[in-house]
């Protein structure tokens, strides 16, 4: 049954021990008693950090259940695929972040799905590797299936490349030898991956890649797909087609290579090797995999060492690619060497740096300029044309979409610029709201940040918490107020 009233929520609240009576207390008396609407008491305790909009949510429905998978309280979804949905959660025992991967309620019923489902989570467990995301629980709520692993503050590496474009040779060269290490190391245990692609690789906010998901592909087969039988490994419909034009069933070592080569394709020239799309046909049509562009061509820019490593791993002939991930590994180990970030020579020049760069040389770039921005926009005019603006002042800028994301990336060490700048003219409310948090978490203290508003948006203006190292400004920016701005906020 749904609540009706502020004493119905706040009871419910309390019963499921989402938030406890001492800070109900606190939130009632905020409100100045208990006879308020109850959408009066959601906000101050969504405010209050007590509930998450999702917590508050499911509450509102009437739900009783999907806040608790064995010691994680879920807190908000982070992402979603076909048959799982993914949640950032806390653990109730001891405070650290995780992730929940929940199966998806139209497969509690499937008792295959399920079984696979917790065989393949239990797999990953034997995997303990630094580039492989750790599965720390796998286990059942009612009818609902989960796994809870470790929680990575960053971003996927087809996000990373969708919105920074490709990343720059020393740091793409890294990004991939962490990748080739933790598939090397599951191979070594007889674990294959079954399902690598972009999205099923994580990259914190350090610069350090994880592989996700491993040997999930065959809980997202679908049972009636017509280039699987059930004496095969599961696989996704992508390996099967490579397989099947191949001519090797079941090759799932080599596959691995593969595909693991489309992701190195993908990060050096910013584009995606195979032709994208959710159709099952398209996917399996042979010509996808025979229409590849050559990587020389497509990043033209790039070493020919380099593009031909990528090449022999994207051979169709699983004879004529490199036989096991040991072979990629030394194979890359050498061009990482040769073009180390100062040494990849003048081909380089004007491409542009990875979202993530290592501290060093994060700290090596900012001494060449006068700092760096990060801009939370969503428009990608917008992106470019105060990208534009603040490289002439002399900034490095990172862009990201998500206020939320662009926050969890300040609560790292280093932080990953000296200024955050917001817009509120894409964003709206979520600005304004990640804007007031700098002001009230003292964990973001000392982050300069710049709301920026239009003169149509004096309610976003007004309500707008800021001190010394926090000021809103409003368009059109002029660079003298700007300049003068930065330098009183910007403490380098």
């Amino acid at each position: 049954m749904k609540p009706t009233t502020a004493e119905e929520l706040a009871h419910r609240a309390q019963e499921l021990q989402l938030v406890g009576a001492a800070h109900l207390g606190e939130a009632w008396q905020e409100l100045g008693g208990h006879n308020v609407p109850i959408e009066k008491l959601g906000a101050v305790l969504v405010r209050r950090e007590l509930l998450t909009g999702y917590q508050l949510e499911r509450l509102l429905k009437g739900e009783r259940t999907g806040f608790f998978f064995g010691k994680a309280k879920l807190l908000y979804q982070i992402g979603a695929g076909s048959f799982a949905r993914v949640f950032r959660a806390i653990n109730v025992e001891d405070g650290s972040i995780l992730a929940v991967k929940v199966l998806r309620s139209r497969f509690s019923a499937d008792a295959e799905k399920c079984r696979a489902f917790r065989r393949e989570g239990e797999m990953g467990r034997l995997l303990r590797h630094p580039h492989i995301v750790a599965i720390e629980d796998v286990g059942q709520e009612g009818n609902t299936t989960y796994i809870t692993m470790e929680f990575l503050e960053g971003q996927t590496l087809r996000e990373l490349v969708r919105i920074r474009g490709a990343v720059d040779l020393p740091r793409a060269l890294d990004l991939i030898l962490q990748m080739v290490s933790g598939l090397e190391y599951a191979h070594r245990r007889g674990v294959t991956h079954r399902d690598l692609k972009a999205s099923n690789v994580l990259v914190s906010s350090t610069g350090q890649a994880k592989l996700v998901d491993f040997g999930l592909a065959g809980v997202d087969a679908e049972s009636g797909d017509r280039h699987l039988d059930r004496t095969e490994q599961p696989r996704t419909v992508d390996y099967a087609a490579l397989e099947k034009l191949s001519g090797m069933k079941d090759d799932s070592l080599r596959s691995d290579i593969y595909f693991l080569g489309t992701i190195a394709y993908l990060t050096l020239s910013g584009k995606p090797a195979l032709a994208e799309s959710r159709d099952r046909l398209v996917r399996s049509d042979p010509h996808r995999f025979t229409a590849v562009a050559p990587l020389a061509t497509v990043a033209s820019d790039l070493p020919r060492d380099v593009a031909d490593v990528v090449g022999r791993m994207m051979q169709i002939d699983p004879l004529e690619r490199w036989q096991t991930a040991a072979d990629v590994r030394r194979a890359f180990e050498p061009l990482a060497a040769k073009y180390a970030a100062g040494g990849a020579g003048p081909q380089m020049a004007g491409r542009e740096s990875g979202e993530f760069p290592s501290p060093s040389a994060m700290s090596a770039e900012r001494a060449a300029t006068k700092g760096t921005i990060m801009v939370v926009e969503t428009s990608q005019k917008a992106q470019e044309a105060l990208r534009g603006f603040f490289t002439k002042l002399g900034y490095r800028v990172l862009v990201t979409e998500n206020p939320d994301r662009a926050l969890v990336r300040f609560s790292t060490t280093p932080p990953p610029a000296d200024c955050l700048m917001m817009s509120t003219q894409s964003l709206g409310e979520a600005a304004v709201n990640a804007f007031n948090r700098l002001s009230s978490d003292p964990f973001f203290a000392a982050v300069p940040a710049i709301l920026l508003t239009s003169p149509k948006q004096k309610s976003f203006s007004a309500r707008a918490k800021c001190d010394d190292l926090r000021k809103v400004l409003e368009t059109p920016i002029r660079t003298a107020e700007m300049t003068k701005l930065l330098a009183a906020i910007v403490k380098r």
